[in-house]
């Protein structure tokens, strides 16, 4: 249950937290953590790409809509942690954006390999 004086408890540095915004941030840091590890690990990025471009989706997913609720709620609570969950919104969008290129580039992979493949007979 919601506390009325919600806005002057969170300006008081009360225990009235923005979850969703903390939420998007952590989804959205863990998806960026997933991109810096396909360049850390390129060998692991080959085996097992797949995963990692699925949990990057699935972070992307979720920082989104964590970071609109975020948004809003920190509109109530006197505009704490609203920049925090637009930096999570922006991150997912980033993220998807992500997921498209590398679902693009494993299907140019596999229509070139198709081709090169195919003209060898």
């Amino acid at each position: 249950m919601m506390d009325n004086n919600a806005p002057a408890t969170a300006r008081r540095g009360g225990s009235v937290r923005n979850t969703p915004a903390r939420v998007s941030i952590w989804s959205a840091a863990l998806g960026v953590a997933l991109i810096v590890a396909i360049f850390a690990t390129p060998m692991f990025w080959l085996m097992y790409g797949q995963y990692y471009t699925f949990a990057m989706f699935m972070f992307g997913v979720v920082a989104i809509p964590a970071g609109h609720l975020g948004r809003r709620r920190g509109k109530r609570l006197d505009g704490r942690d609203r920049g925090l969950a637009l930096v999570g919104i922006l991150t997912g969008w980033l993220l998807l954006l992500v997921v498209a290129l590398l679902v693009l580039a494993y299907g140019g992979l596999i229509i070139g390999l198709a081709f090169l493949f195919g003209s060898a007979r």
